[in-house]
């Protein structure tokens, strides 16, 4: 079966207007982590590069923001976050970023050798090197997230037609509502589990 792709087109970023998503870019929607439905909330997802980072976009709908942590590495995942997960070379190792509502980040080096949680290892350590997240509130409905990702910090540098797996994520939490798991490509897991290496997708540089 062909592992679904995101075109990522190479495009200049604006330091100006750094959550603009160039009109080249393919903006897919994420969808429940477990079962492939619609979220409660929207999320659109795009991504471009350039000669040395890869840029991605979230533009989430949100009525209600989770977010305490301020620190880097704390355990952004327990509240309101967006995630990216790529692979450059093969599904192993992969880097997991994180960015929640309040500009926080975390980074892990991840080894999954048989692709499932059960013999993963984390490496919380590694940092991705002059990474830039930024993070912003439009109206009372609209959160929008720019991840910039330096090819050097990730050891391997993009180039046009190569591919790297990946996948996209996003945890909204709600006492009111319940929680959402979105992801671009689902994981099909209960609980809710990203680290299913077998369902990344692809990005496709043009």
């Amino acid at each position: 079966m062909p592992v679904p792709v995101i075109a990522v087109p190479r495009a200049e970023f604006s330091i100006e207007e750094p959550w603009d998503i160039p009109p080249a870019c393919e903006v897919v929607t994420l969808r429940l982590a477990g079962n492939g439905g619609a979220p409660r909330l929207r999320t659109l997802v795009a991504a471009y590069y350039d000669d040395d980072l890869l840029t991605i976009v979230f533009r989430c709908d949100d009525d209600e923001i989770v977010a305490t942590y301020l620190d880097h590495d704390q355990p952004l995942w327990r509240e309101d976050v967006v995630e990216v997960f790529l692979a450059p070379s093969g599904l192993t190792p992969y880097f997991e970023i994180e960015v929640n509502p309040l500009g926080t980040t975390f980074d892990a080096r991840i080894d999954s050798p048989d692709g499932v949680r059960a013999t993963m290892t984390t490496d919380p350590a590694w940092t991705c090197t002059d990474l830039f997240a930024a993070v912003r509130r439009v109206d009372q409905r609209t959160l929008d997230v720019v991840i910039r990702l330096p090819f050097a910090s990730l050891g391997a540098h993009a180039r046009s037609g190569d591919e790297w797996r990946a996948n996209l994520f996003r945890i909204d939490r709600s006492a009111a509502h319940g929680d959402d798991f979105s992801a671009w490509q689902p994981t099909r897991k209960s609980p809710p589990d990203f680290h299913v290496a077998a369902a990344f997708g692809g990005l496709r540089f043009a």
